[in-house]
């Protein structure tokens, strides 16, 4: 896993006691969950690991005292966010109904724009990746059971969705699943979040280390190239998860020869090299955009980690993430992704859902509320500073480093 510690674990210990996969370098199969808050497990081996029980998906391995505490938030959760949960099939199919129908509008538009000139079709690539992101987001709803009664049903939408946003629809669902049952979790870090590590393990790593993890988290590379990285190169050939995932890499080579056949079809159509000047600004700012969303979800000043001993699904849910507050026009576009602390304490409430969810109820309104200027200004924060609880800069770790 990227970004672990190279310090041994036993150095670790100290007054934290540390535990968790990451600090193995390995990926748990264990705990990877749809939503605690609802009633409805999933199904045998969708997002539960082979041979293991649903005893083994309680959140976090504390005490028998821990776990009951858990659950009565659990209840207490399950109460409020409950009735907001389960599909609504008319505003589901109208959804995709006002996305695809645009989606192939605008790219088509971006298309014949060539016979005017390249700069039309740059343009027209804003609001067809804007679209682009709505389709991810949909089949982001359809992975988490919300969007449609059926789960089979989800994952044949979900799984052509996943073809226009270039994603392999199974690899992506369990690597977010992943994320959702361990945000916030220093024990299980690594697969379906941004890499982060803390600032004593960013002091202990070498010239090189500190180099590269600088590298990754700069601007540049996490939104101008990471996006792009993702989507284009990454999900054809997603090495960081494990052979066992059978189903996971049976969706990435079900996509990539998907794709391999529309490029054949491009080709014998308007022409391969339309289709690439066409989808690539489109891609790329998809992509970039789509980063920062992510990004700003849960990578903000006074956001949450704790050592997996310690870790609360609900904690984590409430304060590592953000409601990002958007125009009216820019949320719709982003199927109110940003109301994420809400989307985090139950996955299963459909996005059309989220904010009458958050209008009607007060306890969730007491979060950290992110602006757009507000987001760009995060993407300085790079450590978790465990003394202080805060995400902070190279700068400031630097200064805190200086004073020891």
């Amino acid at each position: 896993m990227k970004g672990c510690s190279e310090r041994p674990q036993e150095e670790l210990a100290g007054e934290r006691k540390r535990e968790g996969p990451f600090y193995d370098n390995l990926i748990s199969d264990h705990q990877i969950f749809i939503d605690p808050v609802s009633d409805d497990r999933a199904s045998e081996g969708e997002v539960r690991a082979e041979g293991t029980t649903p005893e083994q998906e309680t959140p976090g391995q504390g005490t028998r005292e821990q776990e009951t505490r858990e659950e009565r938030t659990s209840q207490k959760w399950r109460t409020i966010l409950g009735p907001y949960g389960g599909a609504d099939l008319r505003r589901s199919l109208t959804q995709i109904l006002t996305s695809v129908v645009p989606f192939f509008i605008f790219w088509y538009a971006a298309y014949s724009a060539l016979t005017v000139g390249y700069w039309l079709t740059l343009i027209l690539a804003v609001p067809t990746a804007g679209f682009v992101m709505r389709l991810f987001l949909i089949q982001h709803d359809c992975g988490h059971g919300s969007f449609f009664k059926s789960q089979k049903v989800a994952d044949f939408v979900g799984f052509w969705l996943g073809v226009a946003t270039f994603t392999p629809y199974r690899y992506w669902r369990k690597t977010h699943a992943y994320h959702h049952a361990h945000s916030g979790d220093l024990g299980f870090r690594g697969l379906g979040d941004v890499d982060t590590i803390t600032v004593s393990e960013y002091l202990e790593k070498p010239f090189l280390g500190r180099l590269r993890y600088r590298l990754y988290r700069h601007p540049f590379v996490t939104l101008g190239l990471g996006g792009f990285f993702v989507f284009a190169l990454k999900h054809r050939y997603p090495w960081d998860i494990p052979r066992r995932w059978k189903r996971e890499w049976a969706s990435v080579w079900k996509t990539n020869a998907a794709l391999a056949a529309l490029l054949v079809l491009a080709s014998l159509t308007i022409g391969l090299k339309a289709a690439v000047i066409v989808h690539l600004p489109v891609l790329i700012v998809t992509g970039t955009v789509g980063v920062w969303l992510f990004y700003v979800q849960h990578q903000f000043e006074d956001t949450y980690w704790n050592e997996h001993t310690d870790w609360s699904y609900f904690e984590a849910g409430l304060q590592g993430s953000s409601y990002l507050v958007l125009p009216k026009p820019l949320q719709w576009v982003t199927a109110s992704i940003g109301i994420h602390h809400v989307h985090h304490l139950s996955a299963r409430i459909p996005n059309y859902r989220l904010q009458q969810c958050l209008d009607e109820n007060p306890q969730l309104q007491h979060v950290t509320q992110i602006t757009i200027w507000d987001g760009i200004k995060t993407l300085r924060l790079a450590l978790w500073d465990e003394d202080s609880r805060r995400l902070i800069s190279f700068r400031e770790a630097r200064r805190l480093a200086s004073t020891v």
